[in-house]
């Protein structure tokens, strides 16, 4: 019998890419995203889908119970879908903030209370988390993100020594810049509001020179999704895995004081003017 898979944010990107990457790998593929319309090409190449707002608990419970009453077996979960909002601390607004956080981390919380009782139940299973290198080492504009990633990253060690008694493997994937494009950029929250106080990071980020580096050491989402895709096959899963030479490279510069990445930075930022 073929092993299923349930993955939300399914709509592009890295979710979409996973959607793929199972399939080839002929598992049973659920792909969801809060508009199903968005699915239509996955639904055409062989996916299941479904119309799911991780933000919403109903659409949670509802979308797992049909895909156990289906197929009776969720063998991995994939925690694709979120949002990465870009702006100074200062800019970005309480609500904003909750927004992210409600997607990115209590969206995670809600889809493993749904499905961690069924892998329980049969003593194995898999959750995969999409998270990113920002979860372990924050860069000015990424406050917010950044924040709600630090906090899927906390989640994701207490349940995976939890899970452990039950043969159930807890994994966070942390890709460093992923190339999107168009549509591709979904499930991307809003830009703050500029107090005009912070110019120099908004310009920083459209800056040339820093995109091209962006560009360097980014990854695709067919990238992330294979590593996604090895992580859930594994008999022995590691807890994390950092996807990219730019991940590596930015969860190295965590062994650095603080002191001396944000020295670093400041010149970055001279450097700019």
């Amino acid at each position: 019998m073929a092993k299923t898979v349930l993955i939300t944010g399914a709509a592009g990107g890295v979710g979409r890419a996973t959607a793929e990457a199972f399939l080839d790998d002929d598992w049973r593929v659920w792909a969801t995203a809060a508009d199903e319309a968005d699915l239509t090409a996955l639904a055409e190449d062989g996916c299941e889908t479904a119309e799911l707002d991780v933000t919403n608990a109903r659409e949670c419970e509802r979308v797992v119970e049909d895909v156990v009453d289906e197929t009776g077996r969720i063998d991995c979960l994939v925690n694709a879908a979120g949002t990465a909002q870009f702006g100074a601390v200062e800019d970005v607004s309480t609500a904003d903030l909750e927004a992210q956080f409600d997607r990115n981390l209590l969206g995670t919380h809600r889809m493993v209370r749904e499905v961690l009782p069924h892998m329980r139940a049969r003593e194995n299973g898999t959750v995969v988390t999409v998270s990113s290198v920002a979860g372990r080492l924050s860069l000015p504009g990424q406050g917010g993100y950044a924040a709600s990633q630090f906090a899927v990253e906390g989640l994701s060690d207490a349940l995976r020594v939890e899970a452990a008694e039950f043969d159930v493997d807890v994994v966070v994937v942390e890709p460093g810049p992923v190339q999107t494009a168009g549509e591709d950029e979904a499930e991307r929250g809003p830009n703050a509001e500029q107090t005009g106080a912070y110019d120099w990071l908004y310009q920083a980020r459209e800056d040339s020179r820093l995109a091209g580096v962006r560009d360097a050491v980014s990854v695709t989402p067919g990238a992330v999704a294979l590593t996604v895709r090895d992580a859930a096959n594994a008999s022995d899963p590691a807890p994390r895995y950092p996807v990219g030479e730019g991940a590596k490279l930015l969860l190295l510069a965590r062994h650095a004081p603080a002191r001396w990445r944000d020295a670093a930075l400041s010149v970055v930022r001279k450097l700019l003017d």
